[in-house]
């Protein structure tokens, strides 16, 4: 079942509605250097056939902020600027047909950099983040937050300076007319992370940009972004999100995408689903799992679309048809040399190893549009 969505005021970011009922958008960071034209659109399609739906770049200095009018004209997907200390940057990338931007809260400058800022984003009609970081906080909200709490207070704390920083900069952009805002509250700890955007969603529909930042490597950004992009999303707080990896975006898309699967907010289609192996396991159950995912990953890169459907990779006959009888289609171990193929629990064919998976293959062309 959908969670219910928290109410929000909704915000545009190129072809991209955020907030309220809209559906939970995708985004990722570019690692190339946007002063590289070439090399960052590539990288932006790579994203975007991955299934990105809005692409953030680093805008360094103002060799960079040049690129974005030619980067924005070719990419498929909605762009937006990542902006710190100059305002100037932040006027440019306006200038040049940026689809968002992003500020950190008291960096910009003085309150009239941000107002020339919030007036040149309302005229072209844009939104703008107010992306609050536990590792950039002002020295003003610093001293909130001391090394002597336990880890629970600190991270209690710490979320509280988030709010409150974030919050200054909102009112701040208020106060010039500008309300096209959504709000990231992020920490690399993921108790943190929660506690801020659960506070910050009480006080305030600004739609949220969700994540957990510096999440690190693939392994650990998996187990922190599921814990708190998914407790967050289950609460039905959360409009747009990015899950951080030290490494390739690519990978960040597919964790999110199995974020939103798993907490209601994105179909699967098809789902796997598989048994961790026991006792029972007579087959190189890892193997066929893999082999199932590559179809099913080239089959979609052809264009090819599923029907809503389950598909079950089984150990032995015990968690084939039976745990998984719920399955559209299913195989199982039976034996050290044969497999059994089953649809919605029900055997329809034993074959030997050499032939098994051919005609799963075959059974799951069957679910294609």
């Amino acid at each position: 079942m959908l969670p219910q969505r928290r109410k929000t005021r909704v915000v545009k970011v190129g072809n991209i509605y955020i907030g309220s009922n809209h559906p939970v958008s995708i985004q990722s960071m570019t690692n190339t250097d946007t002063r590289d034209c070439q090399a960052t659109l590539k990288q932006i399609s790579s994203l975007e056939k991955a299934g990105c739906e809005i692409v953030r770049i680093a805008i360094p200095d103002m060799e960079a902020a040049n690129n974005i009018e030619n980067i924005v004209k070719k990419s498929k997907i909605p762009v937006i600027a990542d902006i710190h200390f100059d305002h100037k940057l932040a006027l440019t990338a306006i200038n040049s047909g940026i689809h968002g931007i992003r500020i950190n809260p008291g960096n910009i400058g003085s309150a009239d950099k941000v107002k020339s800022v919030a007036e040149s984003a309302a005229a072209a009609g844009i939104s703008i983040r107010v992306g609050a970081n536990s590792g950039s906080l002002s020295k003003k909200f610093q001293h909130k937050v001391t090394d002597n709490n336990t880890n629970t207070d600190k991270a209690i704390k710490l979320a509280n300076a988030l709010v409150d920083s974030a919050m200054e900069q909102c009112e701040l952009l208020e106060k010039y007319g500008f309300k096209d805002i959504k709000v990231s509250l992020k920490a690399s700890d993921t108790l943190t992370t929660v506690a801020a955007y659960r506070k910050f969603s009480k006080i305030a529909d600004y739609p949220l940009h969700i994540g957990v930042t510096e999440a690190g490597t693939q392994f650990q950004s998996t187990v922190k972004s599921s814990i708190g992009i998914g407790s967050l999303l289950i609460d039905g707080i959360g409009d747009t999100i990015r899950v951080s990896v030290t490494g390739t975006p690519e990978s960040e898309i597919k964790i999110a995408k199995a974020i939103l699967e798993n907490s209601g907010h994105l179909h699967p289609c098809p789902e796997i689903i598989s048994c961790p192996t026991c006792g029972r396991t007579e087959i190189n159950l890892i193997e066929m799992v893999e082999k199932t995912e590559t179809l099913i990953n080239s089959l979609k890169a052809e264009g090819k679309k599923f029907k809503p459907s389950k598909i079950a990779v089984m150990g032995c006959a015990v968690n084939g048809p039976g745990e998984a009888k719920d399955a559209d289609i299913g195989i199982a171990g039976a034996g050290k040399s044969s497999f059994i193929l089953f649809r919605s629990g029900k055997t329809i064919g034993v074959y030997t190893a050499d032939k098994a998976f051919q005609k799963f293959e075959e059974e799951i062309k069957k679910l294609l549009l």
